[in-house]
C-alpha cells in the first residue's frame, strides 16, 4: 500500500496522468513540488474521487499533453532544458500559467540572455529554466540567478520520412508528363521527437496513446508536400544524413504504346 500519509491524501505514491490524450506516469512528491499550484492543490487538498477520471482510471487533464513534459520536468528538476529551436515557447507558458508556476511562467516570459525570441516565440539556442523551488543556500556558476544558454543535449535524434509516390512518364517522354503524386508522408521517430517538430500537423490516429519516450513508425503528416516537411525539419535544426529509394514500371494498360506508370517508395533520414 503507498505511503500517502504524509500527503494527507489517499492518493498513490505513483500516479497514472492523461493529460490530453498523453499518458504519464509520475510520483506524487513531484505533483505537488510547488505549493500552492494547481497540481499542489488538487493531489494534495482535495481526494481521488473529486477529479475527474479517463477510461482507465487516469487522472485526466484536458491540457497539451506534449507541452506537460516541460511541467514535469520543471517541478522534478532543479533545472529545465528546453530544445533547440523551439517555437511554442508562449504556449508552454500558458501552461505554466494554468498549472498556477509563477516562476516558470516568469522566465519563459523573459527574453533570451544571448539573443531576442523570434516573431513565433523560438529561441535559437536551448535554454536553462531555474529551479522551482527557492530553498538554494549557496551560490554556484549554474545557479539559477545566472543561467546562461547551452547546446542541446536530450534534444538529439534521428526523424525518418517516407512516401511511397507514383509518376507517368508519357509515350515518347512527353512534356505533359504527371510527376510525383505522393500518396502519403509517414515518419518514423521517437514520439516526442515527432511531435517536437510536426506538433498538430502529425496524424497520431494509427498510434495513440504513446508515451513520448516510445518509438513509432505509424504516424504519417495531414499534408503531402515533402518540402514543407522538410522546411519544418530544418527550422528545428535537422540535417538530411541518408536517403534510399526503390521503384518499379509499369504501363496503365495492357497496351505497350501507353503511358508508363512508375511506383516509387523512397526514405530520408534526418539527424540532430
Amino acid at each position: 500500500m503507498a505511503d500517502t500519509e504524509s500527503h494527507g491524501s489517499t492518493f498513490p505514491d505513483i500516479v497514472e496522468l492523461n493529460v490530453g490524450g498523453q499518458v504519464y506516469v509520475t510520483r506524487l512528491e513531484t505533483l505537488t513540488a510547488v505549493p500552492d499550484s494547481l497540481l499542489w492543490a488538487k493531489f494534495s487538498q482535495s481526494s481521488p474521487d473529486e477529479l475527474p477520471k479517463d477510461g482507465k482510471g487516469r487522472f485526466f487533464f484536458d491540457r497539451d499533453g506534449f507541452l506537460f513534459r516541460y511541467i514535469l520536468d520543471y517541478l522534478r528538476d532543479s533545472e529545465l532544458f528546453l530544445p533547440e529551436f523551439f517555437k511554442e515557447r508562449r504556449r508552454l507558458q500558458k501552461e505554466a500559467d494554468f498549472f498556477r508556476l509563477p516562476e516558470l511562467s516568469r522566465r519563459l516570459a523573459a527574453p533570451s540572455k544571448e539573443t531576442s525570441p523570434t516573431e513565433d516565440g523560438g529561441e535559437p539556442e536551448e535554454a536553462e529554466l531555474a529551479s522551482p523551488t527557492t530553498t538554494t543556500t549557496t551560490t554556484t556558476p549554474s545557479s539559477s540567478s545566472d543561467r546562461t544558454l547551452r547546446s542541446p543535449g536530450s534534444g538529439a535524434g534521428y526523424i525518418t520520412v517516407g512516401y511511397r509516390g507514383s509518376y507517368t512518364i508519357g509515350r515518347d517522354i512527353q512534356a505533359d508528363a504527371k510527376f510525383r503524386r505522393v500518396a502519403r508522408i509517414t515518419v518514423c521517430s521517437k514520439i516526442g521527437l515527432a511531435k517536437e517538430v510536426f506538433g498538430e500537423t502529425l496524424n497520431e490516429s494509427r498510434d495513440p496513446d504513446r508515451t513520448p519516450d516510445k518509438y513509432t513508425s505509424r504516424y504519417y503528416l495531414k499534408y503531402n508536400f515533402l518540402e514543407q516537411a522538410f522546411d519544418r525539419l530544418a527550422e528545428a535544426g535537422f540535417h538530411m544524413v541518408a536517403c534510399n529509394s526503390t521503384g518499379t514500371c509499369s504501363y496503365a494498360s495492357s497496351d505497350p504504346g501507353e503511358d508508363k506508370v512508375w511506383t516509387s517508395y523512397t526514405e530520408y533520414v534526418f539527424s540532430r
